[in-house]
């Protein structure tokens, strides 16, 4: 069968972290739909940058805009929201057959307001009221500034994707945010079941950041025997590890009495996603990120080539919940060692924002260049 198949009796849902406009009008979605149980797809800045600079998929609209006086960013605006409401489209009839349950595609605000709280809502709003779906999914940042922001949003009925997600820390305010939303949501006399929400929790950049701090203490003077062994055995792992523990908070959050009150209203559970999932370390198997994150009420975005290297080789079990004994001893072992997972995820947390900001000034600088030629 399938490996891509097999991750749905899981509970695991597949997603694809790409988007160009050719995906919608060749059929490519759809297929990705009928034969390997697609269930949705994410977008963000440097999605959009490829596919702008690496096609020709958007001359029609440039063609179009060109005279009219518009921006950079009110065309770009144009197209993104043409490509998530024509995704959205296709994936209406999953949506409409789980009702509700899956069958989102995902726009992310501006990162360039990714640390303000006022700005992130409106322009959440704004792109949520244009798209005009129900099966999509407006991504909010999950920076200091973004857990009050996505709180309201959530307290407002919209649907949300937090991105950007590296500490379990975070994921935990995220997640009670997410309560409190949907709590506040009820109370002004809301529909809990018409709201959805994922939090993006990201994975590979976890192990690329770890594993250059582990290189630079093993080149370390008076590093003993002991000490090396430690630190080559973390290598590759942190990730994982991390993102085991953050599954284990999401098993204990949505299984308190306060939750449990909120699924009684019709809530759904605030799946946690696995992002940034192809392997960047040739000393790792490339489906490691898939293969060793599986469980219930769990979504994983790939890129292509990480679907189609799942399909080809992937290995599916149960792999979540095992060994979080030895995910904790991973994570005290790093500290241990001298590195700080929390200076780690906020050097990621910025470092992500800023990637995402100069692909964002990439993209608007590829957009007025179409709409010169």
């Amino acid at each position: 069968m399938n490996p891509l198949r097999q991750l749905e009796e899981f509970g695991q849902a597949v997603w694809m972290d790409n988007l160009q406009r050719s995906y919608i009008t060749h059929g490519t979605l759809e297929k990705l739909i009928d034969e390997d149980g697609l269930k949705g797809l994410t977008s963000n800045p440097t999605i959009f940058q490829k596919a702008v600079s690496g096609s020709q998929d958007y001359a029609d609209l440039f063609a179009a805009a060109k005279g009219q006086g518009l921006s950079a960013n009110d065309v770009y605006e144009q197209l993104a929201v043409r490509d998530i409401q024509g995704a959205a489209d296709v994936f209406r009839p999953v949506f409409d057959s789980l009702k509700g349950k899956d069958g989102f595609a995902s726009l992310e605000v501006s990162p360039a307001l990714a640390n303000q709280t006022q700005a992130t809502m409106e322009e959440a709003r704004r792109l949520w009221k244009q798209l005009d779906r129900p099966n999509v999914m407006v991504k909010v940042p999950g920076t200091e500034a973004g857990v009050p922001a996505f709180e309201q949003l959530i307290a407002e009925g919209l649907n949300i994707n937090v991105t950007l997600l590296f500490s379990q820390e975070r994921y935990r305010q995220i997640a009670h945010a997410y309560l409190t939303g949907l709590e506040r949501f009820a109370k002004a006399g809301g529909d809990l079941s018409k709201v959805a929400s994922v939090a993006s929790f990201f994975v590979s950049r976890i192990d690329v950041a770890a594993d250059k701090e582990i290189e630079q203490r093993l080149k370390a003077a008076g590093v003993s025997a002991e000490q090396r062994k430690v630190l080559e055995g973390l290598s590759g792992k942190v990730a994982i590890a991390n993102a085991k523990l953050a599954y284990r908070s999401y098993q204990e959050i949505f299984s308190t009495p306060r939750w449990k009150a909120l699924a009684a209203k019709g809530a759904r559970v605030q799946r946690v996603l696995w992002a940034s999932t192809s392997t960047k370390s040739p000393k790792l198997r490339d489906v490691i990120y898939v293969e060793e994150l599986i469980g219930p009420d769990t979504v994983n975005t790939m890129p292509p080539a990480t679907i189609d290297a799942f399909r080809d080789h992937g290995k599916v079990r149960t792999s979540l919940v095992e060994d979080v004994a030895g995910a904790k001893e991973t994570m005290r072992q790093l500290e241990a060692c001298g590195i700080s997972m929390k200076t780690l995820t906020d050097r990621l947390t910025v470092d992500g924002v800023r990637l995402f900001e100069e692909s964002f000034a990439a993209l608007l600088a590829a957009v007025a260049e179409q709409l010169k030629t």
